[in-house]
């Protein structure tokens, strides 16, 4: 089984405080940095670029994960790659050459991955499975923070890690974005997802310590998952979430 992962969002974090920021959710547990790259174009904001991911590249060596909500992304990949760029993540609706911009992420020797909004089918990404490292589906429409989360996402997720399964796939990751909390997490991962973008619904939340809602996320995932096993006949009792996340990961 796969690994529960928190990306804590870029976006959502004090911009005065960028660095001290990391080194909390650092301390929290982060496993990836989650980059919301906007053009004001593709969708209705204006975030980010490749400079920002640049500065903090200098700051930590936990992975970035960059989501490319732009027009035209072929024209960019070198650049962000070049910034410092894990894993890049483009649109499906963003480009009419998947397939061949796919193909140009990993000649980089970065990963791939590809964004669905909501409304995208998950078809549209049968012919690609064998170029991406990850999956990201959007449960809010992109451009902004703190939106309602889509329920409809949760039985997409379903439907993606069957399709995944049947194409002997399982390798891939399925990242979700948009309102991951204790209550959506404990849903996404019944039905397939591991890979989670905190964001204000979850991590950054007004008043608290990152480092200590991004660990309670995590805790309330591992408790969920520990559900989830129990329901299958395993019993994990007694163990932090580093241990269950170890022991998902084993399976």
């Amino acid at each position: 089984m796969r690994e529960i992962k928190i990306a804590p969002s870029i976006m959502c974090m004090d911009f005065n405080h960028l660095e001290d920021e990391i080194h909390k959710l650092e301390r929290g547990g982060a496993h990836l940095f989650h980059f919301d790259i906007m053009d004001g174009v593709f969708v209705p904001n204006f975030t980010l670029g490749p400079d920002v991911i640049k500065a903090l590249r200098k700051k930590t060596k936990i992975s970035f994960d960059v989501h490319l909500m732009i027009c035209h992304p072929e024209r960019y990949i070198e650049t962000f790659v070049k910034a410092g760029s894990d894993i890049i993540c483009v649109h499906a609706e963003s480009t009419v050459h998947l397939d061949r911009l796919l193909q140009t992420i990993r000649s980089y020797k970065v990963k791939s991955a590809v964004a669905l909004n909501p409304a995208t089918p998950i078809s549209v990404i049968k012919y690609v499975l064998d170029k991406l490292d990850m999956v990201l589906i959007m449960a809010v429409n992109p451009g902004f923070a703190g939106q309602k989360f889509i329920s409809k996402t949760v039985e997409k997720v379903r439907e993606l890690r069957s399709l995944l399964t049947m194409n002997n796939f399982n390798n891939i990751e399925i990242e979700v974005d948009g309102c991951i909390n204790s209550h959506t997490i404990a849903m996404l991962l019944e039905s397939g997802a591991n890979v989670f973008v905190g964001g204000t619904a979850g991590v950054f939340i007004k008043n608290k310590n990152i480092s200590e809602t991004l660990r309670k996320l995590y805790f309330d995932a591992s408790k969920s998952l520990n559900a989830i096993l129990l329901e299958k006949g395993n019993t994990v009792s007694k163990a932090t979430f580093q241990d269950l996340k170890k022991w998902w990961k084993n399976q």
